[in-house]
């Protein structure tokens, strides 16, 4: 989603906003097994991935958290900094070593708003990722605890 406009990632961001975004990004590394957040925490960041994988996850009581999907490179890990009350929805953990952009979330916010055009950019990409993992959560809920799964059957 961070990577430039293509014919398979036609909704990525412009050239000109991730440059502006990249502007207030920090380079950071986690190790294999870090939590990046908890579910019911305070979304005060992002991040954006260039090397591994982070796992993000859902609280189920009585269970195990349920992995919902993983992400790598060029991905977007953290939504929920971008809508108030900007609490995280989900959990999240590097499945393997991780390095990241990682953006301040009242900083970003702030440039959004000083830059209407950008804040758009960054709100419908932001959207597109939500729909996504919205969807991704659904099915694999389905996949873990409905009675047939998320197939096709009836």
């Amino acid at each position: 989603m961070f990577a430039p406009p293509s014919p398979s990632m036609p909704h990525a961001l412009l050239a000109e906003h991730r440059a502006k975004l990249l502007e207030t990004a920090r380079e950071v590394s986690f190790p294999q097994g870090i939590r990046l957040f908890e579910e019911g925490g305070h979304a005060d960041r992002f991040w954006v991935l260039r090397t591994g994988t982070v796992e993000l996850d859902m609280h189920v009581p009585g269970r195990r958290a349920a992995v919902i999907e993983r992400l790598g490179h060029n991905e977007l890990v953290g939504w929920s900094w971008l809508y108030s009350p900007h609490v995280w929805h989900l959990g999240a953990e590097a499945a393997t070593p991780v390095r990241a952009y990682e953006f301040d979330a009242a900083a970003v916010r702030a440039l959004c708003e000083d830059e209407p055009v950008l804040g758009r950019d960054v709100a419908q990409w932001v959207g597109r990722v939500v729909a996504h993992r919205l969807h991704s959560a659904r099915v694999r809920l389905l996949d873990l605890y409905g009675p047939y799964g998320a197939g096709n059957g009836v």
